[in-house]
């Protein structure tokens, strides 16, 4: 390093030792300073931790301004209240709704979250028990609170931990938002407060605990068709929370559905902030669900279901005939829920022009199908539930009713209640499904076979490429923009075929350019804060929506790839020429030493 980088590392470090008063991370940094570890405090110090794609602070606990430790959620704390105080009408007696699962250093950074808003005269309602994230998005909206906050890595290894922060409007955080409690985070670094075990006795630390989660169970039981049938059916269900906090919660709502008990996955049942069972808690890891599997197996049961550990997400997995097991990608979750939300609201007479369905761009088109030949409404939105919850919203107010949402990633918004995923809903909701399909001597397997004979067959193919350069990135899409050396301007020249496919159209939501849409060729969808662009292809009965976009937590090109029409076979085959191609041809995966995933 030069004199002048040095020097100012050295004025980053004395800044973090001036700062932080917690003996453990303080002494890590002296510790780095002293052994001459520079490469690493430059990536714990040049950089401050940001919102990511979810609306929350998420990364490895460890001292420094890019991680997660009690001087950052004291910072982002006094952020966030001195912006809530100043957005939000009447927002110190509205109070913050406060969360927080089992991992390690959960419960002391919600107190310390507490604390930095009772020290501004904020009401804090403050969860007394451990709660799954979607807890918080209700309880600011049962409470009208100014917002909430949850602290949970959801899916993450457990060396993580995070802050994810709910407007008053119950749904995560958008831009402007992201930004402007950024900078005001930027503006409230002095910690005025590090003591957080008077709190609980503070008069506007509110406990309001039981009351939310009963009300939360009468949401669940309000979701629910077939009370009075649900307890006779046969069928056995495993589940399991991944160590995480969801196990209490599926175990109550089975019971509200009148379902019995579940067959818990035991060495999975009960929290645990190590994960002992799982290198990544996360069931659309693959190898996550074997141990659930090995106890249907055990147990004789047909469905396996899964939350990741703070039970936002759901997953779920089928024992065929013939003994195997397939397990649902969140596409196909994605489409069952739709079909079975549309049976119901045929069945209940509303007019169907007032049913609206949300779904990432990044997802199926199956639901967007379905929409264009029953008469509903379908509204595709950018990726994550901050964008699919205020969707959600905007919708609501134009007279539609929204009663279902999902990403690909097992993100499932079920009812108008919640506007984030959740989990438990997922699960039971699933269970009660199941159970009418099997009376009907059918199964969700089959269910799914019945949309893809009435809509087209759908398959998706999600991978990505690894890249750790940016400047190679930028490099890809450029030349991806200009394929053939004939665009100018702002007037990009994208591919015009792949597979033998004729590209009909090219959303570029980084440039903002729609050829759907001229003359202006603006998109409807807000623009991406990194590379995106989405491709549609059609030949004879075939069509193909390819999504690129780069990682906002990763070094990765990840894509997102759906073929759908009548011949299965000729759908499998183009993908897989699909993928050749992008990788060969656009992104040059070889020339620019891009990784794949083993």
């Amino acid at each position: 390093m030069s004199s002048g980088a040095t020097a100012e590392l050295a004025d980053l470090v004395n800044e973090w030792l001036r700062i932080d008063q917690n003996p453990g991370t303080k002494r890590e940094i002296s510790d780095l300073w002293a052994a001459g570890h520079t490469e690493e405090l430059n990536k714990r110090l040049r950089s401050r931790i940001e919102f990511g794609t979810a609306g929350r602070l998420r990364g490895r606990m460890e001292a420094g301004w890019s991680r997660m430790n009690d001087l950052i959620v004291i910072q982002a704390s006094q952020g966030l209240c001195a912006y809530v105080l100043e957005h939000v009408d009447n927002a110190r007696n509205r109070g913050a709704v406060i969360g927080y699962d089992h991992r390690y250093n959960s419960e002391r950074w919600a107190l310390l979250t507490a604390a930095a808003f009772l020290d501004k005269g904020v009401k804090a309602y403050l969860y007394r028990d451990l709660v799954h994230t979607p807890m918080v998005p209700f309880g600011v909206k049962k409470l009208n609170a100014a917002c909430g906050i949850m602290i949970t890595a959801s899916h993450n290894p457990k060396n993580d931990n995070g802050y994810k922060v709910y407007c008053e409007n119950g749904v995560q955080i958008i831009g402007p938002h992201d930004k402007g409690i950024s900078a005001s985070i930027a503006a409230n670094l002095d910690p005025k407060r590090w003591d957080a075990d008077s709190v609980l006795a503070n008069p506007l630390c509110i406990d309001r605990t039981r009351e939310m989660v009963e009300g939360y169970f009468d949401h669940i039981a309000s979701l629910s068709q077939y009370n009075a049938l649900n307890g006779s059916t046969d069928i056995k269900f495993v589940n399991t929370s991944m160590h995480g906090v969801g196990h209490v919660f599926v175990d109550r709502s089975f019971e509200r559905f009148g379902f019995r008990p579940f067959i818990p996955v035991k060495e999975q049942q009960h929290p645990d902030p190590e994960f002992p069972s799982v290198r990544f808690p996360n069931p659309e890891e693959a190898g996550a669900l074997d141990l659930a599997i090995r106890t249907a197996e055990a147990t004789g049961a047909t469905y396996v279901l899964a939350q990741d550990p703070d039970a936002d997400r759901f997953s779920a997995a089928e024992r065929k005939v013939d003994g195997t097991w397939v397990t649902f990608t969140g596409d196909q979750l994605g489409a069952i829920f739709a079909g079975r939300i549309l049976a119901q609201y045929k069945a209940s007479g509303k007019p169907l022009e007032k049913l609206s369905m949300v779904a990432s761009t990044v997802s199926s088109k199956l639901i967007e199908a379905m929409a264009a030949a029953e008469g509903f409404n379908f509204t595709e939105c950018l990726t994550g539930f901050k964008y699919i919850g205020n969707t959600a919203l905007a919708l609501v107010e134009k007279g539609f009713e929204v009663p279902f949402g999902y990403e690909e990633a097992i993100g499932f918004m079920i009812g108008s209640e919640i506007r984030d995923k959740d989990g438990v809903s997922a699960a039971v909701f699933f269970a009660e499904l199941v159970a009418l399909l099997h009376r009907e001597g059918k199964t969700a397997s089959s269910f799914l076979e019945e949309l893809y004979e009435r809509y087209g067959y759908f398959q998706t193919n999600n991978s990505y490429f690894v890249c750790d350069d940016p400047l190679v990135i930028d490099r890809i899409f450029t030349r991806v923009r200009n394929y053939d050396g004939q665009g100018s301007g702002r007037t990009p020249s994208y591919p015009k075929s792949i597979a033998g496919l004729e590209v009909t159209s090219v959303v570029d939501l980084t440039l903002g350019y729609d050829t759907t849409n001229p003359p202006t060729y603006k998109p409807s969808l807000p623009l991406s804060s990194g590379h995106m662009i989405q491709f549609r292809a059609a030949s004879e009965g075939l069509k193909v929506v390819l999504t690129t976009r780069t990682s906002g937590t990763e070094p990765k090109i990840k894509y997102y790839l759906e073929g759908s029409g009548q011949d299965r076979d000729a759908v499998q085959g183009v993908l897989r020429e699909v993928v050749r191609e992008l990788g060969d041809e656009w992104m040059q995966a070889s020339l620019n030493s891009l990784g794949r995933p083993s």
